[in-house]
């Protein structure tokens, strides 16, 4: 019945996002405590939508992009290195698609994208190396996960990345994390406490006690 429906709520985020990395944890208790169903969907940057490249913006707002970085990370008690080795990434690309591929195999899609993000943030490790990533899959998952790691990826990954960029675009998305939930944007890991009221207001109704 449609008033017995799970509520959903769509992420939007760039795999080397240090906002997405921040808020993945909230987000997972979140979906967690809701009862909301999670969509995975990386992306990159949607520059037809007006987002910036962090390395083209001005000098001032990557300087105040660092000062806000490390408030949250103090805030929030999460490791994160200010200058990472392998920031800005040579590509996304692998380490996304590999997410979609280890999602749409019904294995710990979440699990496996927060230890990339972890892996750029806190520990240095470069996340567009092939072979990191089939480390970071088998340590996460097991060897079941390595597999899909892979590059090229399978034309049926490449399309979901593709159709998430599109849909992105389409709902007017520009920045990362955003999260979507009945069509309505929330831009940015510190909107994480309006998705969850977003989430409440359309959990379903529990059946009546037999």
């Amino acid at each position: 019945m449609p008033g017995h429906e799970r509520p959903v709520v769509e992420a939007f985020y760039g795999i080397s996002s240090p906002w997405a990395y921040f808020g993945a944890p909230r987000l997972y208790d979140i979906v967690e405590r809701t009862g909301a169903h999670l969509r995975l969907r990386p992306i990159r940057i949607i520059e037809a939508n007006g987002g910036i490249p962090l390395r083209t913006r001005p000098d001032p707002r990557q300087a105040y992009h660092a000062v806000e970085l490390d408030r949250w990370r103090r805030h929030l008690g999460m490791e994160l290195n200010l200058k990472p080795r392998f920031y800005p990434c040579r590509t996304i690309e692998p380490a996304a698609q590999a997410v979609i591929a280890i999602d749409r195999a019904g294995l710990d899609a979440r699990g496996f994208s927060f230890a990339i993000q972890r892996a750029l943030w806190a520990e240095d490790q470069d996340i567009a190396d092939l072979d990191t990533l089939k480390a970071i899959a088998r340590e996460t998952l097991g060897e079941v996960a390595v597999p899909f790691v892979t590059n090229p990826k399978q034309p049926a990954i490449i399309s979901a990345w593709n159709d998430n960029l599109a849909e992105a675009e389409r709902l007017g998305i520009f920045g990362t994390p955003t999260y979507v939930v009945n069509n309505e944007l929330f831009w940015g890991q510190d909107r994480l406490g309006f998705v969850e009221r977003a989430l409440l207001t359309t959990s379903p109704t529990p059946a009546p006690a037999p």
